[in-house]
């Protein structure tokens, strides 16, 4: 099935959006997070306040999109492109790890902001539940019509697989093993390898997802 390109009025909202993120991650930078309002951003992106509040709910939201924008829809696309004989477990797990370890330059420095904030580090956190509306049609389109319970299911279950390997590998230096600190700030460091726990919180789905497909089959 082809997508139909955007219309102007889409494409205006995508370009308004865009700036914004490039607004709040640029001034983030030059400041620090904490010096930055609603109003600066919206001003350096040529908009009203009231604008910014069409399509962000904070400051953090804006300056963690710069790091997530659009990642939501390149898993859906990449799981996409897999051909049919590609296992799903195996089409969903390498499109969320190669999402979320390939970053441009713009995107480590958002990271590096992530990691000293907490409000910053909740706003990442909750992002992933962004991937769960995507996927799930493309689990669908998958599975076909009769899978659209079980594809919903399976996308929220990714989501919150991937916040969990997140969640351990941003760990509160110092608290390793404190479970519900990251509200607290203060310096994070990234642990281990972040594919490898992408990757094991993901694969106790396997074989949901290996079930699934195989109700699919004649």
């Amino acid at each position: 099935m082809t997508t139909p390109p955007p219309g102007l009025r889409e494409r205006k909202k995508q370009a308004t959006r865009e700036a914004l993120r490039e607004a709040a991650l640029r001034l983030a930078v030059e400041r620090g997070p904490d010096q930055v309002r609603v109003e600066d951003i919206a001003e350096a992106a040529g908009v009203s306040p009231r604008t910014y509040n069409n399509y962000f709910a904070s400051r953090e939201q804006a300056i963690v999109s710069a790091v997530t924008a659009d990642r939501e829809a390149r898993i859906a696309a990449a799981v996409a492109a897999r051909p049919p004989e590609v296992r799903l477990a195996d089409a969903v797990t390498d499109a969320v790890v190669e999402q979320y370890t390939n970053t441009g330059e713009s995107e480590h420095e958002a990271l590096l902001l992530i990691t000293t904030r907490a409000a910053l580090r909740d706003a990442f956190l909750d992002a992933t539940a962004g991937i769960e509306p995507p996927l799930t049609a493309v689990i669908a389109e998958r599975l076909g019509h009769a899978g659209a319970h079980t594809a919903r299911v399976l996308a929220a279950s990714v989501a919150a697989a991937v916040r969990i390997a997140l969640e351990g590998w941003l760990r509160p230096a110092g608290n390793a093993g404190a479970a519900g600190g990251f509200g607290s700030g203060g310096l994070v460091v990234p642990s281990g390898s972040l594919p490898d726990q992408l990757r094991a919180a993901l694969a106790p789905l396997a074989p949901a997802f290996d079930a699934a497909e195989r109700r699919t089959q004649p």
